[in-house]
């Protein structure tokens, strides 16, 4: 049978995501969201399943079909059986060819769910190797998916190179692939800003390190008359940061802002962008920033931000946790308009080869080279 083809060449494909939800303001939801419109975009049917959360938080596409299996979080464990059976359910119903699931720990799921059904199978890890979280059920999970898939998809050559170290010989292809911008690039560089806004954005937990950027801020905010610290995030660190910040004695300059999908309004506004990550697996804020041509000083924390980050070209680079050297850099920034500048058209152009077309293509190229090596190989 002759499959139809997408309006870019490629077999059209009917693709789902296996996801733990779309109903949280994340970095990996925020990616699967955008991966799905994308490859519809490119004329695939694309379907996103998720464990639970009948609402996304981050807009999909009318062509992208979702369905969660619980409206809340539940002890999976309990219903494992149950979660396996529906999986089997909707990848038969809607005769998925291709399953991407958005963690490798849903390979538990997903391997015996597909037992025996004609489908490519990806995993899309969004951690560093490294970050098994102390879980055996992961560690189980990833030698599931190296051994029984197509393919994994890590964020950087690094992590990559891990996984083939850690499986030696598995089935799977271990391929690199950054998460896509999953906000639109302006056309032209947006102008430089008239506010004085540092601005931080992810989930409020220790791993973020937004107490670093507080400690730091504190150092150097008598001398940035004006300046504010703007937080954006959701998580259970918010009351903390405050306090921290009055402790320090600089409430009147630091908010904690909630989470929002537009997260664009607040690039648009920021002079300067900070990622005081403990840890990071990629770093698509950074991308973010840097879409709106906002120059960047961070750690360089894990190796997403190593590989996104050109030290004085589009950002500042300090050791992880100098305190001192971070509230340099932002001193830096700070006082040096022109510095703010070209650290930004830098990095607004380097942004551009991340657009989420161009990365569903390279999806796609993964999954069409892998059917043509499986038809040779017959």
């Amino acid at each position: 049978m002759t499959l139809p083809h997408s309006p870019n060449g490629h077999a059209a494909r009917t693709v789902c995501l296996f996801t733990g939800t779309l109903a949280a303001f994340a970095g990996a939801e925020r990616a699967t969201a955008t991966l799905a419109n994308a490859l519809a975009a490119r004329g695939h049917r694309v379907h996103v399943l998720s464990l639970w959360g009948h609402t996304p938080v981050f807009p999909l596409a009318p062509a992208v079909a979702h369905h969660a299996m619980f409206a809340e979080r539940v002890a999976f464990k309990h219903h494992y059986i149950a979660i396996v059976r529906q999986v089997r359910r909707y990848v038969r119903e809607h005769a998925i060819d291709v399953m991407i699931d958005v963690d490798p720990m849903l390979a538990l799921y997903t391997v015996p769910a597909t037992l025996g059904l004609p489908l490519r199978r990806i995993a899309w890890e969004h951690s560093t190797y490294a970050s098994d979280l102390g879980r055996r059920a992961r560690r189980w999970a990833r030698a599931l998916a190296a051994r029984r898939y197509d393919a994994v998809v890590v964020l950087t050559d690094a992590d990559r190179d891990a996984w083939r170290t850690h499986h030696p010989h598995a089935h799977a292809r271990f391929v690199t692939l950054p998460n896509p911008l999953g906000l639109p690039i302006p056309d032209v560089p947006p102008e430089p800003r008239s506010e004085q806004g540092i601005l931080a954005v992810g989930r409020l937990v220790p791993e973020k390190g937004f107490d670093r950027l507080i400690d730091a801020w504190a150092r150097i905010a008598c001398d940035a008359p004006g300046w504010q610290v703007r937080i954006v995030g959701d998580g259970p660190l918010r009351d903390a940061l405050l306090t921290q910040a009055d402790q320090a004695g600089v409430a009147n300059s630091v908010q904690v802002l909630p989470a929002v999908a537009d997260v664009a309004q607040h690039y648009a506004r920021a002079a300067i962008y900070c990622l005081p990550s403990r840890r990071e697996s990629f770093g698509l804020v950074l991308l973010e920033a840097k879409a709106y041509a906002v120059p960047v000083v961070a750690y360089a924390a894990d190796a997403g931000p190593r590989a996104l980050l050109h030290d004085e070209v589009d950002s500042l680079v300090v050791d992880d946790g100098d305190i001192d050297g971070l509230a340099g850099a932002l001193r830096r920034l700070i006082g040096n308009a022109s510095l703010r500048r070209r650290l930004g058209l830098a990095g607004y152009a380097h942004a551009k080869d991340f657009g989420a077309d161009a990365i569903a293509a390279r999806w796609e190229a993964l999954w069409a080279e892998r059917a043509s090596t499986l038809e040779r190989a017959r």
